[in-house]
């Protein structure tokens, strides 16, 4: 039997110092792993284990069971599942388990649904919704035309600092998932987007427009009325109002930025490899959910126009 074997509360805690400093993982991503596994622990306290390393996979087999019964996605229970296989790995690693009992353990088959996109049109409508006259109108021209132009998550955009932004070079500095580092391109209509924005953000209420000299790198790129860093929520809120000035109210989140970037590249010709590397994907395997959606466009349109396609 495996020596020092931990309690549930500090196997978890254990577990997710893991992820933090050797992973990575965002705070939010940790949040759901701890979610995660406590549900566990509340099933393997019940069904009489009293610590991590009593579990086998007849009784995970068992939680997994449950899990279906209670009516969860597949995509839900799918994440369930890894987290547990990644704990119940970090334990056999520590020494404390002698087998990893999640391993046999599958996960259900997800329909994975194509990704939403706006068309050209709509994102050119949407990008001209904020005034620049209008309160943060400069602001929000700036957020919505760098998200599209370097397909940004928007975690990713709300955590840029000014030294991240390299105008000059027409490139911003990005830290995605896993604390990976990638450089996103900033297009001309990017580019002057965020120079009027920095410029306002510089000069003193009244003051004359001008060019922004150098600025502090470590300063939030994008803040809110009160000067500090903008939030997730704040970007959400701003893009919901901007569709709704452009009459798309409801077609949109954030991350249907990300998706329409992926998706005009692809259909301009782009190949995929460019396109998971301006993503940040580790695998390929995530950017080709793209190519479907480009492929399903192709369809539909054959079987709209062409003379002999029924």
């Amino acid at each position: 039997m495996p020596a020092q074997q931990p309690e549930f509360q500090e196997a978890i805690d254990r577990f997710l110092r893991h992820l933090s400093a050797e992973r990575g993982c965002s705070p939010l991503t940790l949040k759901s792993y701890r979610e995660d596994l406590l549900q566990l622990e509340e099933f393997l306290r019940s069904a009489g284990c009293r610590s991590p390393a009593a579990a086998t996979t007849l009784v995970l087999r068992r939680f997994a069971s449950g899990l279906h019964a209670a009516g969860y996605a597949a995509s839900t229970i799918a994440r369930k599942l890894a987290s547990m296989r990644s704990f119940f790995a970090f334990g056999q690693r520590e020494g404390w388990l002698a087998a990893n009992p999640a391993k046999p353990l599958r996960s259900p088959k997800r329909a994975r649904s194509l990704p939403k996109f706006l068309t050209g049109d709509e994102i050119a409508r949407l990008l001209a919704a904020p005034r620049p006259e209008a309160p943060g109108g400069l602001r929000d021209r700036a957020i919505l035309e760098l998200m599209y132009s370097a397909g940004l998550r928007v975690r990713e955009l709300v955590s840029l600092d000014d030294g991240n932004l390299d105008l000059e070079n027409a490139t911003v500095r990005v830290r995605g998932k896993g604390r990976r580092e990638r450089l996103g391109i900033v297009g001309s209509h990017a580019r002057a987007a965020l120079r009027a924005w920095l410029a306002a953000r510089s000069r003193p209420r009244g003051a004359a427009p001008r060019e922004p000299r150098t600025i502090r790198s470590a300063r939030p790129l994008f803040t809110n009325k009160l000067g500090g860093r903008l939030s997730v929520r704040g970007v959400a809120r701003l893009l919901e109002k901007h569709l709704a000035a452009a009459g798309l109210a409801g077609r949109a989140s954030p991350h249907t930025l990300r998706h329409s970037f992926a998706t005009h590249l692809l259909d301009a010709g782009a190949d995929i490899r460019s396109v998971q590397e301006l993503l940040g994907h580790k695998s390929l395997v995530t950017t080709q959910i793209y190519t479907h959606v480009t492929t399903s466009r192709l369809l539909d349109a054959f079987d709209k126009a062409h003379p002999r396609a029924r």
